[in-house]
């Protein structure tokens, strides 16, 4: 049997090895909405927890390190689902700007 001590200091094991992501998006109205972008999240590798705020238009992420975002991903994944993807954002207290892939960075909207 565990002690409590050491359950703790696994799950920060397990926090830290996480990049955690806001990304804002608007046309996020419904539960059903949530559910839709919470199924393209959950079916990329990698990605272990999606939390839809709707009244702030705000996708949590929560993913393994080697998951990468690009811009041109997302945009292309609101759109495909009806949304407007404005902006990412991580949000761990030691960041790692690698996760962040600005490769397919497209300024224009």
């Amino acid at each position: 049997m565990q002690d409590k001590t050491e359950n703790h200091v696994n799950t920060n094991k397990v926090l830290a090895s996480l990049n955690n992501f806001e990304i804002r998006a608007d046309g996020l109205a419904c539960p059903y909405c949530a559910y839709g972008i919470e199924k393209k999240f959950k079916a990329i590798k990698g990605v272990k927890h999606i939390d839809v705020d709707l009244k702030k238009g705000l996708v949590k992420i929560s993913s393994e390190k080697t998951v990468k975002f690009s811009e041109q991903q997302l945009k292309t994944l609101f759109s495909d689902s009806g949304f407007t993807y404005r902006s990412i954002k991580q949000v761990n207290t030691n960041l790692d700007e690698s996760s962040l892939d600005k490769s397919n960075t497209d300024e224009k909207q």
